[in-house]
This record gives C-alpha cells, structure tokens and sequence, in this order.
C-alpha cells in the first residue's frame, strides 16, 4: 500500500495507518487487512488511490460515486448492499465503516472454525433474509455482478424483470462480443417468449443477496457464517437457492433448513437450470466461452 493511499485511509478514518498486510483473493480490487495506530483494526478494498474526498457511509437514498480505476459507483453500490442486507437482521454481513471514491472501507471479519449449526444457521437465516420485505422486483438504483453492470429498474412482474434486467443484457452484450451464435439466440428468445410459465407460482419479492456463491461466504471467528460481496436487489428467492448450486460448496443441511423454514413452491427443482441461466451468462461475459456447454444444457432443459 503506497503513502498516498495510506494518507487518505488515515484522514478518512481519523487516525494514522501503521501497518497493512495484502489479502489474498478478489479478481477486481486489492485487499488489505489494516491497522490504525490506535489499535482498531479494518478490512479495505481499493481500486485507485489518487482522488480525495470520503463519504462515510454512504447515503441512505442510494450509492455514491465509486472508483474511477473500477467499474463507477462500485464501491457505494456494494455498501449500500451490505447495509441494505445488513437490516433484515437474518445473516451476518461485514460493517460499513467508509465509502470513498477510491476504497471502501469495512469491518475486519476473522476467520475461524464453523460451528456444529453452520450449515442449519445458514439455511435458516437465508429463509429469514428471504422473508425479509423488497420494495418490488428489483431497486431504486443500480448496482454490479462482479464488474458488470447490473440494472435493477423495477418492474410489476417478477418475469417481466427477470428477463428485462436479467437476462436480455447479458445476451446482448454477449451476442455483440460474438460469444453467442444465432442458434443459441434463437433458444434463448424461445426460451423468453415461454417465461410466464417457466419462472413458477407468484410469490412477493424477496430481499436477494444477488452473487450467493461458496466464496461470498465466510466463517467469523465465532463460527458463525457471514455473506460478502452482495449484488442486491429483489427478486424470486430461488435465484439465491439456484446460484449457490451451481458451484458447489453449500451442504445438504444448509438447503434442508431453509426447506424446513420457509417451504419452496412445487417444481422448484426443474426451475434451478433457468435461474442459473443469468450467473452462466455473466460468467460468459467476464471469462468466456468455457460456459457455453453448461449455457446450452441449461436451455435444453428448459425448452
């Protein structure tokens, strides 16, 4: 970390840096584990170390400007999503201590040894996260899936948005970078025109983390589980569930005490391959065409 990032982390949060060690991980900013010289200890993501100017916080109407050196507004939008899941009250998420234009600041979470309830206290606190009340299908402001931008307008009907703000721009942009043939646009326009009847029963929108993958998930030092890097918005509660499926990494018990807690709608199985359809597009976009087998029988299930 050079001096003129640690001038600005100093006069943001009031006291001096006296040591930062790099954090592994993360494909977009660098991490820190920092410590001030009066002993409190933080977590900083950066980007760019050359503007001025913090805003603790961030505002409660929405996000603030974000780094200029990364995607703009990044680091408020995923503030504001910290606090915004932080509310429910369900599951644990890192405190907001800063958001500047050129690092956001949180709190320092230490890893430890999952308790014997992990897996259930997970489970269970997702359903209570899920029950949590949205606002509508999507959000007053936009925000990021990774680097990408994520547009959240809001719309009546969770299909209508889903495919609106979900995955029609994902195809779009992978269509004009040439990752999508023609054969595969027809699919997924086949795909969009049956959308009514695919996306299951009405359900009122659910308070989504957005990005629920096993590496969006830590171990606090009490064994407790902790959710980071949200791609907030509202949206079907099955779009969590899906995700967290698609890479591996979350146990059995974890999905049988959210089933146990707050009941998935029949069919919820055969919907799991069209609401990982978005996170396959997106991970198109950002790493290639290596998803499009898994795009492909994602679709063949479905039509």
């Amino acid at each position: 970390m050079d001096a003129d990032l640690r001038e600005e982390l100093g006069a943001t949060l009031g006291g001096e840096v006296s040591h930062a060690r790099a954090l592994s991980g993360g494909d977009i900013s660098r991490a820190f584990a920092v410590t001030l010289a009066d002993g409190r200890e933080v977590f900083v993501k950066t980007n760019r170390r050359d503007l001025p100017g913090a805003l603790p916080g961030g505002p409660p109407g929405g996000p603030p400007g974000g780094p200029p050196g990364g995607p703009p507004g990044m680091f408020g939008a995923e503030g504001w999503g910290l606090r915004w899941l932080a509310e429910a009250g369900a599951l644990r998420v890192p405190a907001v201590i800063a958001v500047h234009e050129s690092f956001l600041v949180l709190e320092l979470v230490r890893a430890g040894e999952r308790s014997r309830s992990f897996h259930e206290d997970l489970g269970r606190g997702l359903a209570a996260l899920h029950r949590a009340a949205a606002p509508g299908f999507g959000l007053a402001h936009d925000n990021f899936i990774g680097s990408l931008p994520q547009s959240n307008r809001p719309a009546p009907r969770w299909s209508d948005f889903f495919a609106r703000e979900r995955i029609e721009p994902q195809v779009r942009r992978a269509t004009e970078a040439g990752r999508v043939t023609a054969g595969q646009q027809r699919a997924i326009d086949r795909l969009l025109a049956r959308l009514d009847t695919l996306v299951g029963p009405d359900e009122p929108p659910a308070r989504l983390h957005g990005d629920l993958w096993s590496g969006n998930l830590l171990c606090a030092e009490d064994g407790a589980p902790f959710l980071i890097d949200p791609a907030v918005y509202g949206g079907h509660r099955e779009v969590d569930l899906a995700m967290m499926r698609l890479f591996g990494g979350f146990s059995a018990r974890t999905f049988g005490a959210y089933e146990e807690s707050f009941p998935l709608a029949d069919g919820h199985t055969e919907r799991v391959p069209l609401y990982q359809l978005y996170p396959l597009l997106v991970h198109l976009n950002l790493f290639g065409s290596s998803y499009l087998t898994s795009i492909e029988s994602a679709l063949a299930s479905l039509l």
